[in-house]
């Protein structure tokens, strides 16, 4: 089969190559891969800027298709099913957080498309603990999209007390970005989402999806807005999915007493200028959120599966896998909203 694999470290070194197909054992999912989403880490590995990809290795973790075939210990899957996975392929299963399944801080945990093979192929292999079956409300192309918004879950309302009747602050309408608004929407929270000029397609969508306001802070007064939709108290929570330094430090400073700021975003720079100021007055939290775990999957498949969260709303372009390079540029020029390959036929 073919497959996207990143052959060894550095910039570049992504190749579109003749792979064996995988072979189920034991308690392991053959799933055929329909959709798989771009994600920026992909665009890092790519250029060599991501340390968590160990190569030769085939990129692709967010993806979603049909169990082909399972091994002899799995009991809940069978050919046929429609299902997505979580990234998590194995965890040392000792540590506190393996019992707490919270495998997004195993220091062992190994991950599909970055230390085993992934999604940019026609088939994938992942464990029975991390598969789940689809909702038939929820499409093939939504459920590509449910490790991004499991990752929004996680941040908004894991790390977060968000809660009907706040007022939210998201910075940066990317794709996380927006996944968090439509997280927060789903919880009754009033949702500011802010970001700059170049984000106006972002910003359509943002207002499509039930965002109440949208700021291009190139143009309007952010402080002003969030002050007049929360009554002067302040924005909470407030999260981070830009990875800019000037933003997070704009959020906390229109963060309400006793917020949680989550920080969603990736920032360039291991070491920034944080205005510290802020914290002790204020009594802010400032949270840091990893990725995803196994209750934030149940709950983004049950948002989806309720109908309350669409995720395709969000995909602004499909290419196929012999296409990867240009769609790999397309996420790289700032184009569209989310991209996604499509590996094999619905």
């Amino acid at each position: 089969m073919k497959a996207l694999v990143k052959t060894k470290p550095g910039p570049g070194n992504l190749e579109l190559l003749d792979v064996s197909e995988p072979e189920v054992s034991g308690d392991l999912v053959k799933i055929r891969v329909v959709y798989a989403g771009i994600c920026g880490t992909d665009l890092h590995t790519w250029d060599g800027l991501y340390p968590g990809n160990k190569p030769p290795v085939i990129l692709g973790h967010e993806f979603s298709g049909y169990v082909a075939e399972t091994g002899p210990e799995v009991r809940t899957l069978k050919p046929g099913d429609r299902v997505t996975s979580e990234t998590t392929f194995s965890t040392c299963g000792e540590c506190v957080f393996c019992q707490q399944k919270e495998y997004n801080l195993c220091s062992f945990r190994k991950g599909i498309g970055t230390q085993v093979n992934g999604s940019f192929a026609p088939y994938v292999l992942s464990r029975e603990e991390s598969v789940h079956k689809l909702p038939g409300t929820v499409s093939l192309l939504s459920a590509a999209l449910t490790e991004p918004l499991a990752c929004a879950v996680h941040g908004c309302l894991e790390q977060s007390s968000a809660a009907s009747g706040d007022v939210a602050l998201v910075l940066g309408p990317g794709a996380i970005g927006l996944l968090s608004a439509m997280t927060l929407l789903s919880r009754g929270a009033t949702v500011i989402v802010a970001g700059v000029s170049a984000d106006e397609e972002r910003f359509t969508l943002a207002r499509e999806l039930g965002v109440q306001r949208t700021v291009d802070q190139q143009k309007e007064d952010l402080a002003g807005v969030v002050m007049e939709l929360s009554a002067g108290a302040g924005a909470a929570p407030v999260i981070e999915c830009s990875g800019n330094i000037k933003a997070l430090n704009a959020g906390l400073q229109l963060a309400a007493k006793q917020a949680d700021i989550v920080q969603l975003g990736i920032f360039s720079q291991q070491y920034n200028e944080v205005d510290t100021s802020v914290f002790f007055p204020r009594e802010l939290r400032l949270v840091g959120s990893r990725t995803q775990k196994p209750s934030s999957w149940r709950t983004a498949i049950a948002l989806m599966g309720e109908g309350r969260l669409v995720p395709e709303k969000l995909v602004s372009g499909i290419f196929s896998l012999e296409d990867w390079r240009r769609a790999f540029q397309t996420v790289k020029d700032h184009g569209g909203i989310k991209t996604v390959i499509q590996c094999s036929g619905e």
